[in-house]
């Protein structure tokens, strides 16, 4: 997309200051509205993770309570990587790379930040090597977990073209794709799903998007495919 295809004016300074000011009007009322908005998510209802889900990791075999590693919030990243990819999903990996830099402060708000994926981890240890991550990422294969949180799908729900996903039932995408979950562990060590969130609602953990929304350009991308321009970190200068 050319700049002049936007249509934006040249003006003069002052002129500029009062469009500005307009903006800031709307940006301050965009900010109430998102602070409010992450008040009724803290208020949402908990549920109580009954079923005993078990990861392997470099640690080895961790419970779910385990990952909260000493905290008493969880936050899950269900990273696309199914059993036999070679490489993990590219858009996920784009907000893996934001990961380890908000990891040297995460954990001073009592919050922990994991990624699990469904591929053994043998299969997946090679990439997070490629990649350079820090992040602490594990398999949840064999159990039902990526199931369980709607982000990993069966051979059959490929053959009837339905799947539930980002909370409605609708047409067959992939056999895995993106996710969020969090979960919080009271002082009994009993843990609860507090939050989820797909598709679009991953969008606030894209950090560069949050940079390319302020430039004239913005994000200029193919509406009809958004991330087809992102590559691995790795790729982009081959």
């Amino acid at each position: 997309m050319k700049l002049a295809e936007k249509e934006t004016e040249v003006v003069s300074p002052a002129e500029w200051l009062v469009a500005r000011k307009d903006l800031l009007t709307r940006e301050k009322e965009f900010t109430r509205q998102r602070d409010a908005l992450s008040a009724a998510r803290r208020k949402l209802p908990m549920v109580k993770v009954e079923k005993d889900y078990h990861f392997e990791g470099s640690d080895g075999s961790e419970s779910l309570a385990d990952l909260f590693d000493g905290r008493s919030q969880l936050i899950v990243y269900h990273f696309m990587f199914g059993p036999g990819w070679e490489e993990g999903c590219k858009s996920c990996s784009y907000l893996a790379d934001l990961f380890d830099g908000a990891n040297w402060h995460l954990p001073h708000r009592d919050v922990t930040l994991v990624a699990v994926s469904r591929a053994p981890l043998s299969e997946f240890a090679p990439y997070k090597k490629r990649m350079g991550c820090r992040f602490k990422w594990v398999s949840s294969y064999g159990s039902d977990f990526n199931f369980d949180y709607h982000v990993s799908f069966t051979e059959e729900e490929e053959k009837q073209n339905k799947a539930y996903y980002n909370f409605q039932t609708q047409e067959f995408i992939h056999d895995e794709l993106p996710g969020l979950s969090v979960f919080f562990k009271d002082d009994n060590g009993d843990v609860f799903h507090t939050y989820s969130a797909y598709a679009r609602g991953l969008d606030i953990l894209a950090g560069t998007y949050n940079f390319l929304d302020l430039v004239p350009k913005g994000r200029d991308e193919d509406p009809d495919d958004t991330m087809s321009w992102v590559r691995r970190h790795d790729v982009y200068n081959r």
